[in-house]
């Protein structure tokens, strides 16, 4: 079967790239996800990432190589294996990053990608609560909305502690004012979820130019020399049926930082050391594939409070009921947010250029269970936790194919704290959540700091309890680098692929540098200006293709 466009993997780019190729009706397209559809009640639900945290069915529940730096613990890095991919199952937490994260992007040689040519294409995607400012958009497809009115009443209390501690407040993360203590926005409206699934894919599934393929794993890229020319799937697993399909146009990779870099690695596209350590023949040698790995590593402070929290709401079997019934009768309640309620973007040092941490402020303190049999459940008395994790970590990591066979997961190495800054900023962030601790209001509800707990002081101990305690918070990407360079990138500034024609790679896997905060919606705004490329290009070609051919004539 022929199609202009195959875009592999229905994610949080995916589903926008399918919609957006397909919406003119004049090019067919071809979506294919390894899971299935995106049509149970918890994916609707803000508060359902709790069911699918460890759910196999929906989750590809991977975990990183033994880490040398965290005591070589295993890092958990979920992946969503379902429609609507990690935007399906994260916690929608909306946040940007700051401008200077993507004018780093463009200094790296990637024109068109500063912080200025980027924020239309934010724009473009947002229907946000602020409407259309010189920030913001009012006319896209994936709902803002801000938790300033359903939030906990302690989060008021953090912004306050963080105000007598020295820091600003901010209205707007995402808008001129960025620094400072904020109540997060979250891409969810009318207490449900807002993905670009729910709102680019299902709006198109009807048209009849655009196919999709559920459960059906794409086994490789297929060329002709050096240009992609399909793909070879199996649907159902690995004695499913097997299926061809075939791109007139662009085969398009959308599978997520894990699994894009592994899919090219399979393909015969990566370091040739290692595709011949697989017996994979090499299609052509691109070196940076699955290098340059970046991810957000986070820890929590957890504290008893003197006052009721979220904890008293939701840890009884009668509390859960009553925020259940009143989710179902008016989508109000804390069912309908996420728990990351409050935070912000500070800087560790006044004399930092830009901040350099994010934090957390959660009015519910919970642990992340060790075993995939349990469940998410509050702290057994009134808590909330301050957690912290430095924005721009300089540690680069890898994702490598285990096999020659898709069934087996790759190899993700964070390779965490392996710089002298990293380190700083882990201690730099530890006396942050301690600085604003120690404010007059959050005294004034703080029983006691449960852990660390007060012993831990020391920047030594604070290094120990984070290399213990820390975890990824699941913004894996960078492992197929944008850049002007072959040798230390794979795509270049319109996400083509290095050396390779018809084959280009949207997602956040093309990320030269991690941006500063959740980045799902840096995703979204990637497919967004990926799609206007991609048709840019088609319209040149087309009209290269209609040029008269000249004849020289002698002279």
């Amino acid at each position: 079967m022929e199609f202009d466009y195959i875009i592999v993997g229905a994610g949080s780019a995916g589903c926008i790239l399918a919609d957006r190729l397909s919406e003119s009706g004049q090019h067919s397209v071809l979506l294919l996800e390894a899971g299935g559809a995106d049509s149970s009640f918890w994916f609707k639900v803000p508060v359902g990432f709790t069911k699918t945290y460890y759910n196999p069915e929906y989750n590809y529940m991977y975990y990183s190589e033994p880490e040398a730096q965290l005591n070589n613990r295993q890092l958990y890095c979920p992946r969503g294996k379902v429609q609507g991919g990690s935007g399906s199952i994260n916690a929608m937490i909306y946040v940007r990053g700051q401008p200077h994260d993507y004018d780093d992007w463009a200094r790296a040689g990637n024109t068109g990608w500063g912080y200025r040519d980027v924020l239309p294409y934010f724009k473009k995607l947002e229907s946000h609560w602020a409407g259309n400012t010189e920030y913001h958009g009012a006319d896209g497809k994936i709902k803002i909305s801000s938790m300033k009115e359903g939030a906990h009443a302690i989060t008021g209390t953090f912004l306050e502690g963080a105000r007598q501690a020295g820091f600003p407040i901010t209205g707007d993360i995402n808008g001129a004012d960025y620094e400072g203590a904020t109540i997060y926005d979250l891409n969810a409206r009318n207490g449900e979820r807002s993905s670009s699934s729910f709102e680019y894919l299902h709006p198109a599934l009807s048209r009849k130019n655009l196919r999709v393929e559920r459960n059906v794993t794409v086994r490789r890229v297929m060329f002709e020399g050096k240009r992609a020319i399909g793909v070879l799937t199996s649907r159902n697993g690995e004695n499913g049926e097997t299926l061809q399909f075939v791109a007139r146009r662009e085969v398009i990779l959308s599978a997520g930082s894990v699994d894009t870099p592994k899919l090219m690695q399979l393909s015969g596209l990566g370091d040739k050391a290692l595709l011949a350590k697989h017996n994979i023949p090499v299609v052509h040698e691109l070196p940076a594939v699955g290098k340059n790995l970046q991810d957000h590593l986070c820890v929590s402070f957890y504290y008893r409070a003197t006052v009721k929290t979220l904890n008293d709401e939701l840890l009884s079997l009668v509390g859960k009921a009553k925020s259940g019934l009143r989710y179902l009768l008016s989508r109000k309640g804390p069912l309908s947010m996420s728990v990351n309620q409050s935070g912000g973007f500070f800087k560790g040092d006044a004399n930092d250029a830009e901040p350099d941490l994010q934090l957390y402020f959660n009015p519910l303190s919970y642990r992340i269970p060790k075993s995939s049999k349990a469940q998410l459940e509050p702290e057994p008395y009134s808590g909330f936790l301050l957690c912290f994790n430095p924005t721009r970590p300089t540690s680069r990591g890898s994702i490598e194919i285990a096999s020659d066979r898709v069934e087996d997961a790759a190899k993700i190495r964070i390779n965490a704290l392996t710089t002298e800054k990293d380190l700083h900023d882990v201690v730099q962030g530890s006396k942050l959540i301690r600085k604003i601790m120690s404010a007059p209001a959050l005294r004034n509800i703080t029983a006691e700091e449960i852990s660390p707990g007060p012993d831990v002081k020391s920047d030594e101990a604070f290094l120990e309890y984070f290399r213990e305690n820390s975890g990824s918070i699941y913004h894996l990407c960078g492992s197929c680098a944008m850049g002007p360079d072959a040798s230390t990138s794979v795509v270049d500034d319109r996400l083509r692929v290095h050396g390779i024609e018809s084959l280009r790679i949207v997602d956040a896997s093309i990320f030269p540098n991690i941006t500063s905060g959740n980045i799902n919606a840096p995703t979204m705004m990637v497919a967004e200006k990926g799609a206007e490329m991609i048709l840019e290009d088609h319209k040149a070609d087309a009209a290269q293709a209609s040029k008269p051919a000249t004849l020289a004539v002698a002279a």
